[in-house]
């Protein structure tokens, strides 16, 4: 049952609840008119504490769409946090007026705090560097909606993957499904923490290989999930001159791939991805904001009870 419960990390959801949870939004996406009453009277509580464009307002698109009401905040600033008040209190007071709160907060660990002490359910929106399961949702739902399901599939994680809590989490979900293998794409600079395969990626029997070229193994992938490698993370400019382009994704790379590959990103992107790939049908990053908004709908709707 996931009625009541909070999502602080993409693991507190089951594969049997994952599979839930899609199977719910899929139908949302068939037939959205069947759900637009179903959490009439449930308010949802957006207190973000740093900026969002795309998931503060997927999470308020999702719940005005279920037929509920939203309040919140955009900005710290606006909220008693500037006068001091602990965020314990500030869900102590918010948890008192709503349903189901959606909070991002800068400092990790945040929203496992909120929900010790939250009278109703907590979804992390994004805490710092840990975990942003919705994000991980989205990314499922849009890997089940193109690709047919989550198995069998050659995954490339490409550019930032040391510091991207996107592929670690993405990376975790998909090792829990058989048949996938992975190829990470990276400068050593920012290759994937150690943790990742000594205890998610080996423990899982999953395969996976390591490379540092993009044009080298597109042709092999079925998903490719695009990063932006950060010139902020180089120890010197002079390799971060040299590998950069080596990680943007334009035309002459995506003719190297296969047809039925699908391209995701968690967004926003810089220059990682040329504008000229946004008119491949394999690009699927957009499609992947829209399937957001469905993944959070059937989320919201499970956690409150409302279905």
């Amino acid at each position: 049952m996931l009625n009541g419960r909070h999502l602080i990390e993409p693991a507190d959801l089951s594969v049997h609840e994952i599979d839930t949870i899609c199977a719910l939004a899929e139908q949302i996406i068939v037939d959205p008119a069947a759900f637009t009453d179903v959490c009439r009277g449930k308010i949802l509580a957006t207190l973000f504490f740093e900026p969002s464009t795309r998931t503060r307002l997927s999470f308020e698109a999702a719940m005005l769409r279920l037929g509920g009401s939203v309040l919140g905040f955009a900005d710290a600033a606006s909220s008693s946090s500037t006068k001091g008040e602990t965020l314990a209190d500030t869900i102590r007071v918010v948890s008192s007026y709503v349903d189901i709160i959606a909070m991002r907060n800068p400092k990790e660990g945040s929203a496992l705090v909120a929900s010790q002490y939250s009278s109703v359910p907590v979804i992390n929106a994004g805490d710092g560097g840990h975990h942003h399961p919705t994000q991980t949702l989205t990314d499922l739902l849009t890997i089940r909606a193109l690709k047919g399901g989550f198995e069998g599939h050659t995954i490339g994680f490409c550019g930032d993957l040391k510091f991207g809590r996107t592929v670690h989490s993405l990376a975790k979900a998909m090792s829990r499904y058989r048949n996938n293998k992975f190829v990470l794409i990276s400068p050593p600079e920012l290759a994937i923490p150690q943790y990742i395969t000594d205890q998610v990626l080996r423990p899982a029997g999953v395969e996976y290989t390591e490379a540092l070229r993009l044009e080298d193994v597109i042709g092999d992938l079925d998903i490719l999930y695009m990063t932006r490698v950060q010139a902020e993370r180089f120890f010197n400019e002079q390799d971060y001159i040299r590998l950069k382009d080596s990680y943007i994704l334009d035309r002459e790379k995506m003719k190297l791939a296969k047809d039925s590959m699908i391209v995701l990103h968690p967004l926003p992107r810089v220059n990682e991805i040329s504008p000229e790939v946004d008119s491949d049908p394999r690009a699927a990053y957009f499609k992947q904001v829209r399937y957001g908004m469905f993944a959070r709908m059937a989320l919201m709707a499970k956690l409150t009870g409302a279905l």
